[in-house]
């Protein structure tokens, strides 16, 4: 085959074409704010309301007038003003008992917090004078009326959906989720729960993928096990893409005779890229397969999911219509060494984050990095980086990519 000869692509390069191709859905749902957790905002949010709609008090304690204080005179309280109440004026000589998030009366200019009082029968002496305007939240400080709140093309967390809600918004519009059909190839696998019979493996890869894919809040159509066999691969392809956004396999893309998803894909659609410079994972295949973007993974378990974390992971987010799809990461001290990376291929080696000898952060590799070894997986809680084939040392500083970040 002459595209085994062909020189591997550089992951940056393997990346941008996937991103090139990953359109943004163009269909959209409106869901309840209270169900929108993990959705991605199709469209900005803006208010229609002030946030807080009142000046309101920040502190449990007493409303006064500045004017009232500069004597040591004690004012007489002549009402109570909790949450939800609105006061009478505060008139000379007289302050109110007032609560957090109730509104300021008119001509009150200072809330005095509860500790700095001191009350006596229906009187109240300011131990501690405030500033002007003390304690005092101003109508709209957080939000102004007409304000954008969110823009689009965010992932919704909590914090964003009590935003939605703080401006009275009961629904919200939303990208639809994206359908993802997978299956898995290789005579070889099984199902946990069947007794292994000899020469088979379980199948970890499907559970692994189920779990990238519903943490990322994809609908996933799962098609199972395929036996190493073109036509049934074929068929099976067929399939998933008339079902599907997204056709998502892993095994048979690489070049053993028993591998036919490629060359099932070809048949039905085309392979734009297949076979990049990254370790692990080098025979990452994209393409369409009758008319449907096609991914297909490599099938040892390290390598798929190496590779769903750097390029599945942000095509699928950029289909979602998520703006920011960069991986976070951060420089950190090394407290392992990696004298030999690979010289044609860029490394993503599992590494956990630890304390080194001075009290500090550092990561430090696990120390089986092989393709087959997904205890690593589990055993770490992110990737090192080994950018431009740059040995490093104990105490160098490396590039290190949190899974924690990935998935948010």
């Amino acid at each position: 085959m002459n595209d085994t000869r062909k020189p591997l692509l550089p992951v940056h390069e393997a990346l941008a074409l996937l991103l090139e191709s990953a359109a943004a859905l163009d269909q959209s749902d409106s869901i309840a704010t209270h169900q929108a957790l993990g959705r991605v905002l199709a469209a900005p949010l803006f208010s229609s309301v002030d946030v807080p709609p009142l000046d309101n008090s920040a502190m449990d304690g007493y409303a006064v007038r500045m004017a009232d204080l500069a004597t040591a005179k004690p004012l007489r309280v002549t009402q109570r003003i909790p949450a939800g109440t609105v006061g009478q004026p505060l008139q000379p000589g007289t302050a109110a008992r007032i609560f957090t998030g109730a509104p300021i009366p008119a001509g009150c200019d200072a809330v005095v917090m509860q500790e700095h009082c001191r009350v006596e029968g229906d009187t109240v002496n300011i131990e501690k004078p405030p500033r002007p305007g003390e304690n005092i939240r101003r109508a709209g400080e957080d939000i102004r009326s007409g304000a954008q709140i969110l823009p689009a093309g965010i992932k919704l967390g909590p914090a964003e959906m009590g935003l939605a809600a703080s401006v009275g918004l009961d629904s919200l519009p939303v990208y639809r989720k994206l359908r993802v059909a997978t299956f898995f190839t290789g005579d070889e696998i099984v199902m946990p729960g069947n007794p292994l019979q000899p020469g088979q493996i379980y199948n970890s890869n499907r559970f692994l993928l189920a779990g990238f894919l519903a943490a990322l809040g994809c609908e996933v159509i799962d098609l199972g096990n395929v036996p190493d066999d073109f036509a049934t691969t074929v068929t099976t392809l067929k399939q998933a893409a008339a079902q599907a956004d997204l056709v998502l396999t892993s095994g048979g893309v690489s070049v053993g005779e028993e591998d036919h998803v490629k060359a099932a894909v070809e048949s039905i659609g085309q392979i734009d890229l297949w076979k990049i410079a990254v370790k692990p994972g080098k025979p990452l295949a994209f393409g369409s397969a009758a008319g449907t973007p096609f991914i297909g993974l490599p099938g040892n378990p390290v390598s798929a999911f190496v590779t769903f974390c750097m390029f599945v992971r942000p095509y699928i987010l950029r289909r979602q219509g998520v703006t920011d799809i960069a991986p976070p990461s951060f420089m950190v001290r090394a407290d392992s060494a990696w004298p030999k990376p690979d010289q044609k291929r860029r490394e993503f080696l599992r590494a956990r984050m630890t304390t080194g000898e001075d009290g500090g952060p550092s990561v430090q590799l696990h120390p089986h990095q092989g393709s087959g070894v997904l205890t690593s997986c589990a055993w770490s809680d992110g990737l090192i980086e080994v950018v431009d084939a740059t040995p490093f040392q104990r105490g160098d500083q490396v590039k290190f990519i949190p899974f924690a970040g990935l998935f948010a």
